[in-house]
């Protein structure tokens, strides 16, 4: 978390791979990001990263099932299929898995994107002010999910946010300010998290 312009979007793309470091180095478990060339980089995005935006970014002539798919079938890796009906059935889109994504609602067109970024079981998954676009409903669906995801499935997510109370929904919030880790906060509270970004203010 941190104001606009505190290096969050940045630090988060450094971290998966997507843009080059200028200094320092990012890990991601053992392997030193700087270290690989671009074609290892897409190599290790596809098969350790999830990534989940704001645009949902789902492709309009896939249906949600193929849309969940999609990143298997682009790193030729058969689905483990008990893992992906577990991952369809906790974001609640059983019935929904033959429409296209324009026949859904925003906030299961962003639970397809948090169910495709799970499906290759990644390391790690990056998630870019994901419920940026959805209504409070749909927000704290897709919020409940994503902390199951952590609690229940023991994935790893790294959250960029601007909003206290999804911030709350994490274990841990670390706040950014002129591209500094400037103060952090465990077991965060939405109000906890408002009064400290105020003082950041």
């Amino acid at each position: 978390m941190g104001p606009s312009g505190s290096g969050k979007s940045t630090l988060m793309h450094c971290l998966a791979g997507l843009d080059s470091l200028t200094s320092g180095s990012a890990f991601l478990g053992d392997v030193d990001l700087s270290t690989l060339n671009e074609r290892q980089l897409t190599i290790l995005r596809r098969e350790e990263v999830g990534f989940v935006f704001q645009a949902f970014n789902l492709i309009p002539t896939l249906s949600a099932r193929e849309n969940i798919e999609l990143p298997l079938d682009l790193g030729d890796v058969d689905p483990d299929a008990p893992w992906v009906d577990r991952i369809i059935d906790a974001v609640g889109l059983r019935d929904r898995l033959d429409h296209k994504p324009a026949e859904l609602s925003g906030g299961q067109q962003q639970r397809v994107a948090v169910a495709r970024a799970l499906a290759s079981k990644p390391k790690i998954i990056f998630a870019d002010e994901p419920t940026g676009n959805l209504d409070s409903k749909s927000s704290s669906d897709v919020l409940g999910f994503m902390r199951r995801a952590v609690s229940e499935l023991g994935q790893t997510i790294v959250l960029v946010t601007h909003d206290p109370n999804a911030a709350s929904y994490a274990d841990r919030v670390i706040f950014l300010a002129d591209g500094k880790v400037v103060d952090e906060i465990s077991e965060p509270t939405a109000e906890r998290v408002l009064d400290r970004m105020k003082r950041l203010a």
